[in-house]
């Protein structure tokens, strides 16, 4: 049982930032404490059980992976600075993913992590316009996604300078969009480079145990460095004087003293926390708070008793998919937009000859609006589980080869739904919001001098994205101040 009650560093949340930024500021000796309100780590990205089974929550899959050897990318910085060998992760490489528009998936565009298979794709469903998406490329390689002080402007605009058909246009957004955007429309241009880099330069993969295996990881560091955990020990309170964090108030009523407070639970979520009774924040320009997020999704789960390949579905590991003239990435007006959104098959990353996984697994992810989830009385909630269930993958059925209900049902062995009343309820995200506010901090300043913000509402998205931005931050704001080096 832990009984310190002042550390060098707190850190509220355990999601995968809170996490790294633990590891990193441990290994430099700091006296470092992870409070968790819940009894699991990973946040966003974790897993549960059910009936006997381990449902991935989050991970699809995981971006900006490389080979060994290609170095200066984010996932070898992350695995340097957090010591990790590469092989701890047991990354599997996708085997082929596509974007899929039209009712039908008429018009569509394969990716590998090979980049060269997307530009071969664009080159010949698309000739007219390669010329200005390998311009774009170029300038997406030269632009500095990592930088601090970058001044926004807007994804939408900058691609259209490169880009002239409406149609490439919304392909080229709305994976990027549903694997990280918090903002509906548009994007800021610094995140759509990260997230293009990740997703068509870099590449997905997949541990054969899903996400697991990442938070495994994680926790040894953590442990092995000395870090200390208190999960199911939430923050209820930030005590303040002078414009710094004095104590966290535990939902238990203890308090805890830190120098320096780390919050990774997103940024209108730790505005929420702040005493602002005891003492007047003597920033008040830092006071701006940041909006919630209006973006939150529903996913489906199939368990099937068969690899999703012996129903015929082929070998692609993720379809974003589009039924429509045009890309709608918005809060829908109803409980679900069924028109596009996300498959994931897990069993098509390339696991190796002798492995696959032991049952067949159908995700399918759609946008929702939380309003129209967050107050139904119970049994009205089970019926809209059930209805929208049926409602998003009858929609991404069409975007694969034909099998029919009778022989779908036949081989289902469970199935399960998460809605964002779920995300807000094990997460504590305002409005269900995946990726948090629309407004990012990227140098995770607060009204507070001693907390800082790391995670999603810093800016760095992706899971590879979430852990830089707690090390970024731990680095930044805490040990670059102590003499000597920290890589």
């Amino acid at each position: 049982m832990n009984t310190r009650s002042h550390y060098d560093v707190a850190i509220i949340g355990a999601g995968m930032s809170g996490l790294a930024a633990g590891i990193r500021l441990a290994h430099f000796g700091k006296r470092v404490c992870i409070f968790e309100r819940h009894n699991a780590v990973g946040g966003l990205n974790s897993f549960y059980s059910l009936s006997g089974r381990k449902f991935d929550v989050g991970l699809h899959a995981m971006t900006n992976f490389v080979r060994p050897g290609v170095k200066g990318t984010p996932l070898t910085k992350l695995l340097r600075q957090l010591r990790i060998e590469r092989d701890e992760f047991a990354l599997c490489e996708q085997k082929q993913s596509r974007i899929a528009f039209g009712p039908r998936g008429e018009t569509s565009l394969r990716f590998t992590n090979d980049f060269a298979v997307l530009e071969a794709e664009i080159a010949m469903k698309f000739p007219a316009q390669i010329d200005g998406f390998r311009r774009l490329v170029a300038a997406i390689k030269a632009f500095d996604d990592v930088s601090l002080d970058a001044t926004p402007v807007s994804a939408r605009a900058t691609v259209r300078g490169y880009v002239s058909d409406p149609l490439l246009e919304d392909m080229l957004f709305c994976p990027v969009m549903y694997y990280g955007s918090p903002q509906e429309h548009d994007m800021e241009f610094g995140q759509f480079v990260i997230m293009f880099k990740a997703l068509f330069l870099e590449g997905f993969a997949r541990p054969f145990d899903g996400v697991r295996v990442i938070l495994r990881v994680l926790l040894e560091k953590y442990r092995a460095a000395g870090g200390e955990r208190r999960m199911k020990c939430g923050v209820a309170r930030i005590e303040t004087q002078s414009g710094q964090a004095t104590a966290l108030v535990l939902d238990t009523g203890e308090k805890i003293t830190a120098d320096h407070v780390i919050s990774s639970i997103g940024a209108p979520e730790t505005s929420r926390l702040i005493d602002r009774s005891r003492s007047q924040i003597e920033n008040p320009q830092s006071e701006i708070p940041a909006p919630t997020g209006r973006l939150s999704f529903i996913e489906t789960i199939t368990m099937l008793d068969r690899q999703p390949a012996a129903l015929g579905w082929g070998s692609d590991t993720i379809i974003f998919f589009n039924d429509s003239a045009r890309f709608t990435y918005e809060q829908p007006a109803g409980p679900v937009d069924p028109r596009s959104g996300v498959i994931c098959i897990p069993n098509n990353f390339d696991y190796g000859a002798d492995r696959t996984l032991s049952e067949g697994i159908f995700r399918v992810t759609c946008l929702a609006n939380y309003g129209q989830w967050a107050h139904l009385p119970e049994d009205d909630y089970r019926a809209a589980k059930l209805h929208w269930f049926n409602e998003a993958q009858t929609s991404a059925r069409r975007f694969l080869p034909l099998v029919n209900d009778a022989q779908l049902s036949a081989a289902t062995l469970a199935t399960d739904m998460f809605t964002p009343r779920t995300i807000t309820k094990f997460t504590g995200h305002l409005g269900g919001a995946i990726y948090g506010s629309p407004l990012k901090n990227r140098q995770g300043r607060t009204a507070l001098s001693n907390l800082y913000l790391c995670g999603t509402d810093q800016g760095f998205l992706g899971i590879v994205g979430a852990m830089l931005s707690g090390i970024s931050m731990a680095n930044y704001h805490i040990l670059q101040k102590n003499a000597g080096p920290t890589t």
